[in-house]
Formats: C-alpha cells, sequence, structure tokens
C-alpha cells in the first residue's frame, strides 16, 4: 500500500513539475517581471531648476495607480518606482543604477530631459535595458544603429524649430531674429534646427544669447536683444526662464514677434507666471489637445483625461502640459505592454516599442499619429502652428511634419 501510495504520489509531482513547465514555457519573463508584476523605473526632477517638470511624474505614478486598479496588463500590476534627481546628470546616473541593479526593473521609461538621459545612454545600452520613451525631443534618441535600446517620444526639437524658421521667412524676411537658448543638448539643437530652417538666411539671426540651468535670470540677455534692433524673438528655454524672458520682454516694452519652444508652452508653469496679457501673440507648436482649451469640452479623450485627473491627481491643474505629456507617453506604454502580451521580456518589449504603426491617441491632436520602426526611433514628427489669444493657445495652419522640413 505504501509504495503504491508513494508511487501516486510521484506520478503527481511529476505531472505538476510538467505542467508548472509548460505554463512557464507560456508565460516567458524577464528581469524585472513576474506572473503578477511588472516594475518599471522612472527619474523626473521633482526639485531643481526643472521641477516644473515633475507633475509628469507624479501623472504617471497616478495613471498606472488605476491600470492596477483596473486589473492590470494581462494579469499583472505595474510598480512604477520614480526617484528624483533634481535636473542633475550625475544624480540621474546614480538613480539609474539604482533602478537597474537594486531595484531591478524591467525598463527605464519616461526619463526627463535633454542632459539627464544623454549621461546613461551608454549605460542603459550597455546593460541592454530597454530606455524607453525619453522625455526630451533631442535628435540623439533617434539613433537604433548606436543605441538600439534607446527611443524617444517628443518631436525633434530640431524639426519644431525648422517649422518656426520656415514661419519667419513667410512672414518676416528682413526680419532681425535674437535667439536665447538653454547651453546644453536641448538648447543647441533647437538651434541647430533654426539655422538649418533659415536655408541660407544665418545672417538674419543677430543674437544667440546661451543661459545655464543654475542662473537666477536671464534679465541681461532679453535686455542685450533689445539693444540690437532684433524684431523677432525665439525662446528655446525651459519652463522657468521662458516665463522670465516672457516678462521681461513686456516690461521693456520690447515689441518683437515671439516664439517659445513647446517644452515651455505651459499655461500653469508658463504662461501664467509670466502674466496672460504679456504672452499675447506668442507663437509655438503643439502635437496634443491642450486641455484648457474649450472646443476639446466634448472630446472623448479630453473627457477621459479630467476625469482621470479629478479621480486620481485632482491637485495638478489641468492647465499643466507637463501633466498631459506624462499621461500620453504612459497611454503609449501601457498600450506596448499590452502588446508584449505573456512574454514580456527585455527583447519583446524593445520589439514592440519599435513597431508602433499609426497609433492613434485620442489626446493627440486630430491627423498626428505614433509611428515607429526598426529603423525609426522618434514615435512623433507632426506639430501644428499655434498663437496665444486671449485665455488660450489657438491653433493655426495644417499639421506639419518634422521630416518634410528637412
Amino acid at each position: 500500500m505504501a509504495s503504491r501510495v508513494s508511487l501516486l504520489l510521484a506520478s503527481l509531482g511529476a505531472a505538476f513539475f510538467a505542467q508548472a513547465q509548460s505554463a512557464e514555457a507560456q508565460r516567458k519573463h524577464d528581469v524585472g517581471v513576474s506572473d503578477t508584476e511588472i516594475k518599471l523605473g522612472n527619474i523626473v526632477p521633482y526639485s531643481g531648476p526643472a521641477s516644473a517638470f515633475g507633475s509628469v511624474g507624479k501623472v504617471q505614478a497616478a495613471f498606472f495607480r488605476m491600470i492596477n486598479e483596473e486589473g492590470g496588463i494581462n494579469g499583472r500590476r505595474i510598480k512604477y518606482i520614480s526617484y528624483d534627481d533634481g535636473y542633475n546628470p550625475a544624480k540621474t546616473v546614480e538613480q539609474a543604477r539604482k533602478l537597474v541593479e537594486n531595484d531591478e526593473v524591467l525598463a527605464m521609461f519616461a526619463v526627463l530631459g535633454t542632459a539627464p538621459n544623454s549621461a546613461i545612454q551608454k549605460y542603459l545600452n550597455a546593460r541592454k535595458v530597454p530606455h524607453l520613451f525619453v522625455v526630451s525631443g533631442a535628435t540623439r534618441w533617434n539613433d537604433p544603429k548606436h543605441f538600439p535600446w534607446t527611443i524617444g517620444y517628443l518631436p525633434s526639437y530640431q524639426a519644431e524649430a525648422r517649422i518656426y524658421a520656415k514661419y519667419i521667412l513667410s512672414q518676416r524676411p528682413n526680419g532681425k531674429i535674437a535667439v536665447l537658448y538653454q547651453n546644453d543638448d536641448l538648447g543647441k539643437d533647437y538651434l541647430r534646427g533654426l539655422h538649418d530652417g533659415l536655408d541660407g538666411r544665418v545672417s538674419m539671426i543677430v543674437a544667440e544669447e546661451p543661459y545655464e540651468v543654475t542662473q537666477p535670470t536671464i534679465d541681461s540677455s532679453i535686455a542685450k536683444m533689445k539693444s540690437l534692433g532684433a524684431d523677432i524673438f525665439v525662446n528655446f528655454s525651459t519652463p522657468k526662464f521662458a516665463a522670465q524672458a516672457i516678462k521681461k520682454v513686456s516690461q521693456l516694452n520690447w515689441k518683437p514677434l515671439q516664439f517659445v519652444s513647446n517644452v515651455s508652452i505651459s499655461m500653469a508653469n508658463v504662461i501664467r507666471p509670466a502674466g496672460l496679457e504679456n504672452a499675447q501673440g506668442v507663437i509655438s507648436a503643439a502635437y496634443v489637445k491642450d486641455p484648457t482649451e474649450p472646443r476639446w469640452d466634448s472630446d472623448p479623450g479630453m473627457m477621459a483625461y479630467h476625469q482621470f485627473l479629478a479621480k486620481y491627481l485632482p491637485e495638478v491643474s489641468r492647465a499643466d502640459s507637463s501633466a498631459m505629456t506624462g499621461y500620453n507617453i504612459a497611454l503609449t506604454m501601457a498600450e506596448v505592454l499590452r502588446r508584449c502580451g505573456d512574454e514580456l521580456t527585455r527583447d519583446d518589449l524593445m520589439k514592440q516599442a519599435a513597431s508602433l504603426r499609426n497609433l492613434e491617441q485620442d489626446s493627440l491632436l486630430p491627423g498626428i499619429k505614433v509611428n515607429t520602426g526598426p529603423d525609426d526611433y522618434a514615435p512623433i514628427e507632426q506639430l501644428q502652428l499655434m498663437r496665444f489669444e486671449g485665455e488660450h493657445w489657438s491653433l493655426f495652419g495644417e499639421v506639419l511634419s518634422g521630416e518634410f522640413q528637412r
């Protein structure tokens, strides 16, 4: 009898082991993933000179909390681990190593800033850790040959600047241009795009004023640009300095045609601090719907966004464009994870992230879609010009392709 029981137990054990092996074969997963959880690592500046962008991380944490309450993605809950780097690249490196080597995340996701991401790009690619949907429009993120594990998200800064240049040539071909730019890869990418778009008319630029993110103010640069007789002011700066510049231009009673980069269009962090009256007529470009624009009040995508904020993050202003950025990138990441199904490895995650075709998201402007391919790591390459009027940004013209502008 004892031997029969032993044989039965052995048989049951073998069957259970075989089933477990079969289930494991069907449900492949990599470091940072279990049958019930996915760990994503994130780094944003919750403090420091770029803290206005901290809402990107706050919104994404809330978004994945919502996803988890709805049952997760393919049965797995998302563990979103987000650290502060104060927009200091040295701190970014420290936090990235912690996330990869200690927290053992599946991927780095939506790390914010050009300089911070530049500091960790080689490390993540050497470790073959997905470096997905970088919150920066630097062109270096679209380089699958040399950095196959890094994919950007924001429209290219260079393409955006080319669009401004073409508009300037069409409206003020004899104008004098003054440029304020952040003295890092972000600002220099914008500046290169402007030079490129001016198509041999770079002599129109009478001033190129760099600034450091550690500076308290850029007032002296604005005064210098006005003194040189510029009648076009191109403001390639991050929110704190963009707001300062718009306000200072008004204080000096300077009346140039003004442009501000897409990274600094936030009503909450730029326009209102600068003063609505001072921002009238400023031109920028957009790829997402403006949550404060009445025209989108009955739009399904905007209604879903407003409901999300009201329930999960009521303290974040709808006027904070960085919040919308975080929301859009989280939507894209969730779609990539869904497409991975049960086979959630780092290799497959990259494969899915690099094969998005004509992906529509309700929060993007009509006509703008997410597209990636094995040789194209730039998810969004379209923009539409807009002008600040009254209390809102007003779109004008057609949707323009950054690629077309080259």
